[in-house]
């Protein structure tokens, strides 16, 4: 009878793997090409951030020369193409007298292109300050100021109040058939608006709206038939008005302007 003994199993060793040199070639690359990358684009980086060569400057200009765009961008610059600080040079364009709005963009290979806006002036402000369309204050010491403009006056600060009324008033004017040369605002808070014929209207404090309809409804036909002999149209009153002529006559047009207008 054979017997058979267990077999003798010997315990295999791990087998060391072994990559192919043309495997080991594919990892490599697949690890260092991300690097790679990154230092061939901050290469090329360093070498198109060349200076800013050329400066494209574009706009309707009429206050505004492109010689003063070119010298103001140019003082601002800090750094090349790729470096240079963008709202830096705006805002640098900006502080340029009669420029309302920049806008600055690079211009490949190594340029900026500026957009220019003028201010557009709707107003005088006292003898010398000049208001745009929106009704700011956007010059104090104007050294042009077109004569046709109107002037408007008021306290320090109420400026964009001051335009907003003159816009109103204005436009309401124009469809009567007369235009608005200037337009005040005193420390009482009291209104007075001349007229382009030599008529002053006084509208006093309250209820300007009213007062002023009661002028166009009332008073405008006096006022064009005799505007050479009228000095003031007073509008201070509950009801009505009164006339002040160059005479010195004052006429009144309603029973509720006896004695002293109000405010």
């Amino acid at each position: 009878m054979m017997l058979f003994g267990k077999r003798n199993r010997r315990r295999k060793e791990p087998r060391e793997r072994k990559f192919p040199v043309h495997a080991l070639r594919t990892i490599a690359l697949w690890t260092l090409t991300p690097f790679a990358i990154a230092a061939g684009l901050y290469g090329v980086g360093l070498a198109v951030d060349q200076p800013v060569r050329a400066v494209a400057v574009e706009g309707p200009f009429q206050r505004v020369s492109a010689v003063q765009v070119e010298k103001a961008v140019t003082a601002s610059i800090r750094g090349g193409f790729l470096s240079v600080d963008l709202e830096r040079v705006r805002q640098a364009v900006q502080t340029i007298p009669w420029v309302d709005h920049a806008s600055v963009q690079r211009r490949w290979p190594a340029g900026l292109k500026v957009i220019v806006e003028e201010q557009v002036a709707a107003a005088r402000w006292g003898d010398s300050g000049l208001l745009n369309v929106r009704g700011e204050l956007f010059m104090t010491e104007a050294r042009h100021v077109p004569p046709e403009l109107p002037r408007l006056d008021g306290p320090p600060g109420t400026e964009p109040e001051v335009a907003e009324r003159y816009l109103a008033i204005q436009g309401r004017l124009v469809e009567a058939g007369m235009r608005l040369s200037a337009l005040r605002l005193d420390e009482r808070g009291a209104w007075e608006i001349d007229l382009a014929n030599g008529v002053t209207v006084k509208l006093g404090r309250r209820q300007v709206d009213e007062r002023l309809d009661r002028f166009l409804e009332a008073a405008v036909p006096l006022v064009t038939e005799r505007a050479t002999d009228i000095r003031y149209v007073d509008l201070r009153y509950t009801n009505g008005f009164a006339v002040g002529w160059k005479t010195g006559a004052i006429l009144a047009h309603s029973k509720d302007t006896t004695g002293a207008p109000d405010a």
